[in-house]
């Protein structure tokens, strides 16, 4: 297994990231002109030989089986965790990215995209809004990695100020691995090795 799980783009991302990347940008559906969404599109693009950009909810299941197949790497952009993890099951991207990874293929995410591979995201209910996908009931991650990431720790960025933090560690750290991360963060899995990076 092959993960970087980052809070937001590690500084050294380009290291990690080559050949055909393909680009899941759902968790920012409505959001792609907002800054944060337009640096990670740009800094993936550059990193990669080729970028293939895939809105899943909007995508055919053979499409997005095929891409997943074709991929050097998949990468999984930030935004809305709720919104992200509702249509990777729609659609059952969930189960192919699993498939595709326990396989060898390389995934990279950063926030929403890191936070979706853990056991659950139910401690992002303070971070993000799970009104952004009120049919989706079941919060079970992909189950990638036993920890359930915090983006945006250093409690800086955006609405993800130290009291959010703060509050997702009071409320959901007793009942999950909660791994809090800093911008500029990631965890990198390879093989049987965790380390932050």
């Amino acid at each position: 297994m092959h993960l970087l799980l980052a809070s937001f783009l590690h500084p050294e991302i380009s290291k990690y990231i080559s050949g055909r990347v393909l680009y899941i940008d759902d968790a920012a559906t409505g959001m792609s002109q907002a800054p944060f969404a337009q640096t990670e599109l740009s800094t993936i693009r550059d990193a990669a030989e080729e970028l293939i950009p895939l809105t899943v909810a909007q995508a055919q299941p053979s499409d997005i089986r095929n891409e997943i197949n074709l991929a050097d790497c998949i990468y999984v952009a930030s935004g809305e965790v709720f919104r992200l993890l509702d249509a990777l099951r729609l659609t059952g991207t969930d189960h192919l990215l699993v498939e595709a990874v326990q396989n060898g293929t390389f995934y990279a995410g950063s926030s929403a995209g890191a936070m979706v591979t853990g056991p659950s995201i139910e401690p992002a209910s303070i971070m993000d809004n799970p009104q952004t996908a009120p049919q989706l009931t079941d919060h079970t991650g992909l189950s990638l990695t036993p920890y359930v990431i915090v983006p945006h720790a250093q409690g800086t960025t955006g609405p993800y100020s130290i009291k959010v933090i703060s509050e997702t560690v009071a409320q959901y750290g007793r009942d999950w691995n909660l791994l809090l991360l800093r911008d500029e963060q990631a965890l990198l899995v390879e093989g049987e090795t965790t380390m932050l990076i």
